[in-house]
């Protein structure tokens, strides 16, 4: 691994990130979910000595799309998987505790255990017909 692993979970309204630096340790915060939050990911990042990571989130929908457009514009790896990979590697570490903060970090170490494939945005038309077809 040479970029550090970023898990994220998010929600509607927040979203939790454990960053796992290549020493090995751990960070936790949590942002709004909001290009307000966004940005404060992007100092938070930029005040760590981070310039580029491997963001993991599950797939979610319109909750994760917009943080992940906005990591991969700013130059970050960013991967987009199956919630059930990220169930099936908790089970394989018998993890039984469910918590925001427990499942960024959960995402976090299935990032780096399996390096999962980098995520590509959709073509900007095709995002447009995916905002048509959506309800908010």
């Amino acid at each position: 691994m040479t970029e550090p692993a970023l898990g994220i979970d998010i929600s509607k309204l927040k979203f939790n990130v454990s960053l796992i630096q290549p020493s090995g340790k751990l960070k936790h915060r949590v942002f709004p979910n909001t290009a307000a939050g966004f940005e404060q990911l992007r100092e938070w990042l930029a005040k760590l000595g981070v310039e580029r990571v491997h963001a993991c989130l599950e797939a979610t929908g319109t909750y994760s799309e917009a943080l992940a457009l906005f990591l991969c514009e700013a130059g970050h790896l960013v991967s987009v998987v199956n919630p059930a990979a990220v169930k099936a590697f908790a089970q394989s570490r018998l993890s039984r505790t469910k918590t925001d903060k427990v499942d960024a970090e959960l995402i976090a170490r299935f990032t780096v255990a399996q390096t999962p494939p980098c995520w590509t945005p959709p073509a900007p038309e095709v995002q447009e017909l995916q905002a048509l077809v959506r309800r908010p």
